[in-house]
Order: C-alpha cells, then sequence, then structure tokens
C-alpha cells in the first residue's frame, strides 16, 4: 500500500525534512503531513495533491536505498531543472516570510494581466517554486 492516496508520485531528495516541512507545511501552508513508515523505512514527507503526490525523502536515506545514486547527489545540485508550481492564498503574507527568512527570489511578487498574483522563488533546497494566487474580480454593486 502507497504511504499516499494519490495515483501518482514524484519523489525529491532534500537535505533536512525538518526544513522542508517548515518550507512547505509553515511558509506555504500546504497538506504536508510525516509519513508512517514501515521498520526500517525511512522517514518522509507527504503532499497529497489531486491526483499526485510530492515525496520528500532526506538525501542519507536515498543513498542507503539506491546506493549507485549516492554519487550523482555530489555531480548535480539538487533542484536543476525542476519548477513545482502551487495555487496559494494570502501570497503576501507568503513573500513576506519568505523574505524573512532569506530565502531566494527569482521573480517578486508581480500582479500578472492574466488574472493571478504571482512570485517565483527557491525553496531550501534549490527547487524554482511558482506559487500564484488568483485575483478575486471586484463586484459592481
Amino acid at each position: 500500500m502507497n504511504a499516499h492516496s494519490s495515483p501518482h508520485s514524484i519523489q525529491l531528495t532534500v537535505a533536512q525534512l525538518v526544513v522542508t516541512e517548515a518550507f512547505y507545511a509553515g511558509i506555504l501552508d500546504l497538506p504536508v503531513r510525516r509519513s508512517f513508515t514501515a521498520k526500517g523505512a525511512p522517514d518522509h514527507l507527504v503532499i497529497d495533491m489531486a491526483g499526485l503526490a510530492i515525496i520528500f525523502v532526506e538525501e542519507p536515506d536515498v543513498s542507503r536505498a539506491h546506493p549507485l545514486l549516492a554519487p550523482r547527489f555530489s555531480m548535480f545540485p539538487k533542484g536543476i531543472g525542476v519548477t513545482l508550481h502551487f495555487a496559494v492564498t494570502a501570497i503576501e503574507d507568503i513573500r513576506d516570510a519568505i523574505m524573512e527568512e532569506g530565502l531566494e527570489v527569482l521573480y517578486p511578487l508581480e500582479i500578472k494581466p492574466y488574472g493571478v498574483k504571482e512570485m517565483w522563488c527557491f525553496d531550501p533546497d534549490g527547487y524554482l517554486i511558482v506559487l500564484d494566487e488568483t485575483i478575486t474580480p471586484v463586484q459592481k454593486k
């Protein structure tokens, strides 16, 4: 049985689950949960999202389970070529928290002509994150 309810998943390797959890659950307010693993299985985080689960596993656990991958972690930085898009609410608060934590922002918060507030930043492991908040049209009275 999967540790998540989604039929598809993406696994990302991270340096520290506690830092990843603080970013995705604490700052982005996404539905992150810690796994309940079988004995001997690595601890991990899961975000179940409409048919897709994002699973975060610490690098030493991945290297232990898959030793052939270990050399690649030193060859390629985490996050290269991966972009994760999330719809969020309270994007200004998220921006403030990201700035407070000193995380790198690629494109600052901006109102786009297609009706969203958007910003691009990097998570603590270098994965590119695009955040969108739909702008609610003002109701005319």
